[in-house]
């Protein structure tokens, strides 16, 4: 999606052009885009009298925003204590190496980002991962390749 500088401003002008809005900006313009764009700082940065270097920091801070395209499905790969002791990290590794990506990365046809994350709140379902808002427990290898196959056929 080609970003349009024209349309990133009528997104800061909407929330009033305040700079305590930032937040909302940014999440209104992943809203559109799927993350945020490096040309949005910019414009946000200009539109709001700040430096960008004050929009980068809350874009690094906050896990919520991205700043490189999404993948179609997210893949989160629990690593809290249940989820590592169970094998969380030999998911992380195996999904990392059948997709040719790491963690915060978006394999190249766009399919599937990888996270990980510190706990998904399952534990009596170790090792966990959540793909989109579906979790899946007691995973396995061959569990994660019939689930990677199903998620591939969802175009």
């Amino acid at each position: 999606m080609k970003v349009k500088i024209q349309d990133i401003e009528k997104i800061v002008k909407k929330h009033g052009g305040e700079k305590g809005a930032v937040i909302p900006i940014l999440q209104d313009i992943q809203g559109s885009y799927g993350y945020v764009p490096r040309e949005a700082v910019k414009v946000i940065a200009r539109e709001l009298s700040i430096f960008p270097v004050v929009v980068y920091g809350i874009l690094t801070f906050y896990t919520q925003f991205y700043l490189t395209p999404r993948g179609k499905h997210t893949i989160k790969v629990c690593q809290g204590t249940a989820c590592y002791v169970m094998g969380g990290k030999e998911i992380l590794d195996h999904l990392s190496k059948a997709l040719e990506i790491t963690e915060g990365e978006t394999t190249a046809d766009g399919m599937f980002s990888l996270e990980r994350v510190a706990c998904l709140g399952c534990c009596g379902m170790a090792p966990v991962i959540m793909i989109d808002k579906d979790f899946h427990g007691k995973c396995t290898i061959q569990k994660l390749k019939t689930l990677i196959e199903e998620y591939r056929a969802k175009k």
